[in-house]
């Protein structure tokens, strides 16, 4: 009955995928003064996950848990477009201020599914 729940699969690598971009924005305002320093991005997880054609694994941070893969999601990372900035830095820290936004709601959003799913998971067993 509850042998494959993809919803918690799903949410996981949602939440995976918003915490690594969420580092390369960091890593892209961190270098904004950098000369010829070009941001860096991830595709949204919409594409990502359209495009994987595969299931999502989980993710095993020790040798004991159990149904995890010892590697962590691949997300191929790619130039953005670089604004023109006279020492060669195409970093515009607006844009990465609002790619951060959009990366928080993301990971809100992940976290909301995995909480719901929870919630109707433990109703379902009688113990809501």
């Amino acid at each position: 009955m509850f042998s494959d729940l993809n919803v918690f699969k799903t949410a996981y690598a949602m939440a995976t995928h918003a915490g690594q971009r969420q580092s390369v924005i960091a890593r892209n305002m961190a270098n904004a003064d950098t000369p010829g320093y070009q941001p860096r991005d991830i595709e949204t997880f919409q594409i990502a996950f359209e495009n994987s054609r595969r299931e999502v694994a989980m993710t095993a941070t020790r040798a004991g848990h159990l149904n995890g893969a010892a590697a962590a999601q691949p997300w191929a990372e790619f130039d953005a477009a670089p604004s023109g900035d006279p020492n060669g830095n195409g970093v515009s820290l607006e844009e990465e201020m609002l790619k951060a936004v959009e990366v928080k709601r993301q990971h809100d959003r992940a976290l909301a599914i995995y909480k719901s799913s929870i919630g109707i998971l433990r109703t379902s067993l009688g113990r809501g």
